[in-house]
Protein backbone atom coordinates (compact mmCIF):
# COMPACT_ATOMS: atom_id res chain seq x y z
CA UNK A 1 0.00 0.00 0.00
CA UNK A 2 2.69 2.46 1.00
CA UNK A 3 4.58 1.48 -2.38
CA UNK A 4 1.79 2.14 -4.02
CA UNK A 5 1.09 5.53 -2.45
CA UNK A 6 4.29 6.84 -3.18
CA UNK A 7 4.56 5.62 -6.86
CA UNK A 8 1.55 7.62 -7.43
CA UNK A 9 3.34 10.66 -6.62
CA UNK A 10 5.61 12.35 -9.25
CA UNK A 11 7.58 14.05 -6.54
CA UNK A 12 7.69 11.39 -4.13
CA UNK A 13 8.89 8.89 -6.90
CA UNK A 14 11.78 11.30 -8.24
CA UNK A 15 12.66 11.92 -5.07
CA UNK A 16 12.65 8.39 -4.29
CA UNK A 17 14.72 7.51 -7.42
CA UNK A 18 17.09 10.50 -7.01
CA UNK A 19 17.77 9.48 -3.08
CA UNK A 20 18.62 5.69 -4.19
CA UNK A 21 21.33 7.18 -7.08
CA UNK A 22 22.44 9.45 -4.33
CA UNK A 23 22.99 6.91 -1.08
CA UNK A 24 24.78 4.06 -3.71
CA UNK A 25 27.30 6.72 -5.67
CA UNK A 26 28.02 8.22 -1.95
CA UNK A 27 28.70 5.08 -0.21
CA UNK A 28 31.42 3.78 -3.27
CA UNK A 29 33.01 7.41 -3.00
CA UNK A 30 32.49 6.88 0.73
CA UNK A 31 34.95 3.82 1.14
CA UNK A 32 37.84 5.75 -0.44
CA UNK A 33 37.24 9.00 1.18
CA UNK A 34 36.97 7.17 4.54
CA UNK A 35 39.94 4.71 3.82
CA UNK A 36 41.86 7.79 2.61
CA UNK A 37 40.92 9.65 6.27
CA UNK A 38 38.97 12.30 4.51
CA UNK A 39 35.65 11.26 5.76
CA UNK A 40 35.25 14.82 7.12
CA UNK A 41 35.44 16.18 3.59
CA UNK A 42 32.02 15.44 2.80
CA UNK A 43 30.81 17.73 5.94
CA UNK A 44 32.80 20.03 4.84
CA UNK A 45 31.73 20.40 1.37
CA UNK A 46 27.74 20.05 2.61
CA UNK A 47 28.67 23.38 4.91
CA UNK A 48 30.27 24.91 1.92
CA UNK A 49 27.15 24.04 -0.47
CA UNK A 50 24.83 25.62 2.41
CA UNK A 51 26.78 28.87 2.28
CA UNK A 52 26.75 28.74 -1.65
CA UNK A 53 22.58 28.03 -1.56
CA UNK A 54 22.28 31.27 0.88
CA UNK A 55 23.81 33.65 -1.36
CA UNK A 56 22.51 32.34 -4.49
CA UNK A 57 18.48 33.01 -2.95
CA UNK A 58 20.16 36.52 -1.84
CA UNK A 59 21.38 37.36 -5.87
CA UNK A 60 18.24 35.47 -7.17
CA UNK A 61 20.13 32.96 -8.80
CA UNK A 62 20.04 29.39 -9.93
CA UNK A 63 21.11 27.47 -7.34
CA UNK A 64 22.89 24.64 -8.94
CA UNK A 65 24.15 27.00 -11.17
CA UNK A 66 26.13 28.73 -8.33
CA UNK A 67 26.18 25.64 -5.71
CA UNK A 68 27.88 23.38 -8.00
CA UNK A 69 31.01 25.25 -9.05
CA UNK A 70 31.50 26.74 -5.68
CA UNK A 71 31.39 23.23 -4.00
CA UNK A 72 33.76 21.43 -6.72
CA UNK A 73 36.67 23.62 -6.54
CA UNK A 74 35.62 23.37 -2.15
CA UNK A 75 36.85 19.78 -2.95
CA UNK A 76 39.72 20.05 -5.06
CA UNK A 77 41.29 22.47 -2.33
CA UNK A 78 39.91 19.77 0.95
CA UNK A 79 41.37 17.28 -0.31
CA UNK A 80 44.43 18.99 -1.62
CA UNK A 81 44.67 20.23 2.23
CA UNK A 82 43.48 17.03 3.64
CA UNK A 83 47.41 15.30 2.50
CA UNK A 84 48.85 17.69 4.84
CA UNK A 85 48.79 18.38 9.13
CA UNK A 86 46.75 21.50 8.33
CA UNK A 87 43.67 19.22 6.91
CA UNK A 88 41.38 18.87 9.41
CA UNK A 89 41.66 22.68 10.61
CA UNK A 90 40.90 23.97 6.84
CA UNK A 91 37.85 21.94 6.40
CA UNK A 92 36.44 23.11 10.04
CA UNK A 93 37.45 26.79 9.11
CA UNK A 94 36.07 26.55 5.80
CA UNK A 95 32.81 24.77 6.75
CA UNK A 96 32.12 27.18 9.91
CA UNK A 97 32.73 30.14 7.24
CA UNK A 98 30.46 28.83 4.50
CA UNK A 99 27.85 28.27 7.42
CA UNK A 100 28.10 32.04 8.92
CA UNK A 101 28.11 33.14 5.03
CA UNK A 102 25.02 31.28 4.74
CA UNK A 103 23.06 32.36 7.48
CA UNK A 104 24.36 35.74 7.30
CA UNK A 105 23.47 36.19 3.51
CA UNK A 106 19.94 35.24 4.03
CA UNK A 107 19.29 37.17 7.23
CA UNK A 108 20.81 40.26 5.94
CA UNK A 109 19.39 39.75 2.39
CA UNK A 110 15.86 39.61 3.73
CA UNK A 111 14.78 36.64 1.49
CA UNK A 112 11.77 34.75 2.63
CA UNK A 113 13.61 31.54 2.59
CA UNK A 114 12.89 28.87 5.49
CA UNK A 115 16.42 27.91 6.26
CA UNK A 116 15.16 24.40 7.35
CA UNK A 117 14.78 23.52 4.34
CA UNK A 118 18.46 24.09 3.51
CA UNK A 119 19.43 22.41 6.89
CA UNK A 120 17.41 19.21 6.73
CA UNK A 121 16.47 19.06 3.17
CA UNK A 122 12.92 18.89 1.44
CA UNK A 123 11.66 16.36 -0.55
CA UNK A 124 9.58 19.02 -2.28
CA UNK A 125 12.76 20.58 -3.66
CA UNK A 126 13.53 17.45 -5.79
CA UNK A 127 13.18 18.75 -8.94
CA UNK A 128 13.45 16.99 -12.68
CA UNK A 129 16.63 18.29 -13.73
CA UNK A 130 17.89 17.34 -9.52
CA UNK A 131 17.36 13.45 -10.96
CA UNK A 132 18.60 14.19 -14.47
CA UNK A 133 22.08 15.12 -12.70
CA UNK A 134 21.63 12.44 -9.91
CA UNK A 135 21.56 9.71 -12.77
CA UNK A 136 24.39 11.50 -15.02
CA UNK A 137 26.97 11.34 -11.40
CA UNK A 138 25.40 7.62 -10.69
CA UNK A 139 26.43 6.96 -14.30
CA UNK A 140 29.66 8.48 -13.93
CA UNK A 141 30.34 6.89 -10.51
CA UNK A 142 29.62 3.33 -11.39
CA UNK A 143 31.45 3.93 -14.91
CA UNK A 144 35.03 5.20 -12.74
CA UNK A 145 34.95 2.42 -9.98
CA UNK A 146 34.23 -0.39 -12.22
CA UNK A 147 37.14 0.58 -15.32
CA UNK A 148 39.49 2.57 -13.18
CA UNK A 149 39.17 -0.01 -10.04
CA UNK A 150 42.81 -0.75 -9.84
CA UNK A 151 43.93 2.56 -10.15
CA UNK A 152 41.56 3.77 -6.84
CA UNK A 153 42.44 0.76 -5.16
CA UNK A 154 46.34 1.35 -5.45
CA UNK A 155 45.48 5.15 -4.76
CA UNK A 156 43.80 4.58 -1.78
CA UNK A 157 46.14 2.27 -0.27
CA UNK A 158 49.53 2.96 -1.09
CA UNK A 159 50.14 6.28 -3.02
CA UNK A 160 53.47 6.20 -3.38
CA UNK A 161 53.18 2.86 -5.15
CA UNK A 162 50.81 3.58 -7.17
CA UNK A 163 52.75 7.10 -8.50
CA UNK A 164 55.80 4.66 -8.82
CA UNK A 165 53.93 2.35 -11.13
CA UNK A 166 52.93 5.30 -12.96
CA UNK A 167 49.23 5.66 -11.58
CA UNK A 168 48.44 9.19 -11.28
CA UNK A 169 47.01 9.48 -8.35
CA UNK A 170 45.98 13.40 -8.06
CA UNK A 171 43.82 12.65 -11.51
CA UNK A 172 41.83 9.84 -9.93
CA UNK A 173 41.82 12.26 -6.58
CA UNK A 174 40.11 14.51 -8.62
CA UNK A 175 38.03 12.64 -10.37
CA UNK A 176 36.76 11.66 -6.55
CA UNK A 177 36.48 15.64 -5.69
CA UNK A 178 34.49 15.94 -8.61
CA UNK A 179 32.09 13.06 -8.09
CA UNK A 180 31.74 13.82 -4.27
CA UNK A 181 30.96 17.31 -4.77
CA UNK A 182 28.13 16.37 -7.30
CA UNK A 183 26.32 13.83 -5.17
CA UNK A 184 26.82 16.12 -2.13
CA UNK A 185 25.03 19.14 -3.91
CA UNK A 186 22.17 17.11 -5.24
CA UNK A 187 21.81 15.09 -2.18
CA UNK A 188 22.09 18.30 0.27
CA UNK A 189 18.49 18.88 -1.79
CA UNK A 190 16.50 16.19 0.17
CA UNK A 191 18.69 15.71 2.93
CA UNK A 192 19.89 19.14 4.06
CA UNK A 193 23.52 20.21 4.45
CA UNK A 194 24.08 18.79 8.04
CA UNK A 195 22.88 14.95 7.37
CA UNK A 196 24.43 14.59 3.87
CA UNK A 197 27.83 13.62 5.43
CA UNK A 198 26.27 10.51 6.99
CA UNK A 199 25.56 8.88 3.33
CA UNK A 200 29.38 8.85 3.25
CA UNK A 201 30.58 7.65 6.47
CA UNK A 202 27.63 5.05 7.95
CA UNK A 203 27.81 2.72 5.02
CA UNK A 204 31.82 2.78 4.66
CA UNK A 205 32.24 2.43 8.63
CA UNK A 206 29.68 -0.27 8.67
CA UNK A 207 30.64 -2.35 5.70
CA UNK A 208 34.57 -2.27 7.40
CA UNK A 209 32.76 -4.30 10.56
CA UNK A 210 32.27 -7.08 8.35
CA UNK A 211 34.27 -7.22 5.78
CA UNK A 212 37.86 -6.83 4.84
CA UNK A 213 38.49 -6.69 1.25
CA UNK A 214 38.60 -3.54 -0.49
CA UNK A 215 36.10 -4.94 -2.71
CA UNK A 216 33.64 -6.55 -0.66
CA UNK A 217 33.46 -3.39 1.36
CA UNK A 218 32.43 -1.42 -1.32
CA UNK A 219 29.84 -4.44 -2.53
CA UNK A 220 28.57 -3.90 1.29
CA UNK A 221 28.23 -0.14 1.95
CA UNK A 222 26.25 -0.03 -1.53
CA UNK A 223 23.99 -2.69 -0.15
CA UNK A 224 23.68 -1.20 3.56
CA UNK A 225 23.15 2.25 1.93
CA UNK A 226 20.20 1.04 -0.70
CA UNK A 227 19.09 -0.69 2.46
CA UNK A 228 19.09 2.13 4.76
CA UNK A 229 17.78 4.44 2.49
CA UNK A 230 14.51 2.52 1.41
CA UNK A 231 13.69 1.89 5.07
CA UNK A 232 14.26 5.36 6.14
CA UNK A 233 11.91 6.92 2.75
CA UNK A 234 9.38 4.43 3.72
CA UNK A 235 9.23 5.18 7.41
CA UNK A 236 9.05 9.08 6.81
CA UNK A 237 6.19 8.25 4.24
CA UNK A 238 4.49 5.77 6.71
CA UNK A 239 4.98 7.99 10.30
CA UNK A 240 4.88 11.48 8.18
CA UNK A 241 9.19 11.91 9.54
CA UNK A 242 11.64 13.68 8.09
CA UNK A 243 12.88 11.95 5.23
CA UNK A 244 16.33 12.91 6.09
CA UNK A 245 16.26 12.38 9.29
CA UNK A 246 14.37 8.62 8.71
CA UNK A 247 17.26 7.55 6.44
CA UNK A 248 19.68 9.08 9.04
CA UNK A 249 18.44 6.89 11.61
CA UNK A 250 18.25 4.05 9.63
CA UNK A 251 21.77 3.99 9.24
CA UNK A 252 22.41 4.56 12.79
CA UNK A 253 20.20 1.30 13.61
CA UNK A 254 21.96 -0.62 10.89
CA UNK A 255 25.59 0.31 12.24
CA UNK A 256 23.96 -0.84 16.00
CA UNK A 257 23.13 -4.09 14.68
CA UNK A 258 26.04 -5.18 12.90
CA UNK A 259 28.45 -3.37 15.51
CA UNK A 260 26.59 -5.66 18.28
CA UNK A 261 26.53 -8.68 16.14
CA UNK A 262 30.28 -8.46 14.63
CA UNK A 263 31.24 -8.00 18.52
CA UNK A 264 29.52 -10.82 19.68
CA UNK A 265 30.61 -12.81 16.80
CA UNK A 266 34.28 -12.11 17.61
CA UNK A 267 33.64 -12.49 21.63
CA UNK A 268 32.36 -15.82 20.69
CA UNK A 269 35.20 -16.98 18.35
CA UNK A 270 37.70 -15.96 20.97
CA UNK A 271 36.03 -18.00 23.62
CA UNK A 272 35.97 -20.45 20.91
CA UNK A 273 39.52 -20.67 20.55
CA UNK A 274 40.49 -20.16 24.45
Amino acid sequence: MIISDILSYPFLLRALIVGFLVSVSSSLLGVSLVLRRFSMIGDGLSHVGFGALGVAAVLYLQPMAVTLPVVIIAAFLLLRLSGRNSGDRAIALISSSALAVGVIAVSVGGVNTDLNAFLFGSILSIARSDAIIAAVAAVMTFFVYIVFYHQIYASTFDPSFAEATGIKCSRYTSILAVLTAVIIVVGMRMLGSLLISSLIIFPATTAMLVSRSYLMVSVVAAAESAIAFISGFLASYAFSLPAGASVVAAHMVIFAAVYIISRAVRCFRTSSVG
